[in-house]
């Protein structure tokens, strides 16, 4: 069994969206991080994306110059596995939904990693136990899910059924040692809890476009209008990025799923997969939906 004061060494594997996140979150408050993953060119827009984020987390206040300065010295980049896994006491994984990855992935890091290390899967539509066999420690795997990070700063704790009690106490320990709020699940469910309630809102929103009832725009509007909420349910989808909501509608098989992956993923092949990249239903740094006039029409 192991106390936070034993977690020192936080290896995150994938440098996307969410991957460098929880790395910044991570090295902000004094764990030294590694990040991998299986291509240099990654770490070039992760560093990036990086900046930004410490540029704005600045100007709100949240950390002072000298903490980002430590923050990065905190980190570290490698396509090494071998390397990255030789000393590492906790795992985080964020790489694309697809089972089969996730399996061939832990199978690799499961053998790599000390026999100290915690795994944590940062899946967010796959259950832990469909692929906790393959890190070959499926009693210290669990879902640790994260949403936004900074923003949106909540993270969900899914054992499978083979999770020891104490990894859990220990990762909601953790979890509030980089600053977010801890839910618990009290058992396996797809979609966690925020995500489980998201999903329902936008695949409601994309069957009224692909049922041709109303159009991107005024699906938003009426969001936005009625809530008072900065984005709509499409602007919404920008900033989790099509290509990761492909990868969790696409698995259901139900009409108005099927039309809403489709719908996804034209977008996807003409490479418009949201806030990342540019452009997804809207274009950006200006969205439209920005616009003082968007409400109005």
């Amino acid at each position: 069994m192991k106390e936070l004061k034993d977690i020192k060494n936080i290896l995150i594997i994938g440098s996307g969206t969410l991957g460098l996140r929880i790395a910044l979150a991570n090295a902000l408050n004094g764990y030294k991080v590694t990040i991998y993953d299986i291509r240099e060119e990654a770490f070039e827009q992760a560093k990036r994306i990086q900046g930004d984020l410490i540029k704005m987390l600045i100007k709100a206040g949240t950390i002072s110059e000298n903490d980002s300065e430590k923050a990065l010295q905190n980190q570290s980049f490698t396509t090494d596995a071998k390397l990255a896994a030789s000393d590492t006491d906790l795992v985080s994984e964020s790489v694309t939904e697809d089972l089969e990855l996730k399996k061939k992935v832990w199978a690799q890091f499961g053998k790599l990693c000390p026999e100290k290390t915690i795994f944590t899967t940062n899946t967010s539509s796959l259950l832990p136990s469909k692929y906790a066999e393959a890190t070959g420690r499926p009693e210290r795997f669990c879902a640790l899910h994260f949403h936004d990070v900074f923003y949106a700063n909540v993270v969900d704790i899914m054992p499978n059924p083979q999770t020891e009690p104490w990894i859990i106490d220990l990762l909601k320990a953790y979890g509030e040692s980089i600053q977010q709020t801890v839910v618990i699940m009290k058992r396996e469910s797809p979609g966690y809890i925020f995500n489980a309630m998201l999903i329902s809102v936008l695949g409601a929103a994309g069957a009224l476009v692909t049922f041709d009832v109303a159009s991107i725009e005024d699906v938003d509007r009426s969001w936005m209008g009625n809530f008072k909420m900065l984005s709509g349910p499409f602007g919404i989808l920008d900033e989790i990025g099509l290509d990761t909501a492909w990868h969790i509608v696409h698995v259901f098989k139900d009409e108005k799923s099927k039309r809403f992956s489709k719908l996804l993923d034209s977008y996807i092949q003409q490479g418009k997969l949201g806030r990342k990249v540019g452009e997804g239903f809207y274009k950006y740094p200006k969205p439209r939906f920005n616009d003082e006039d968007f409400i109005k029409g």
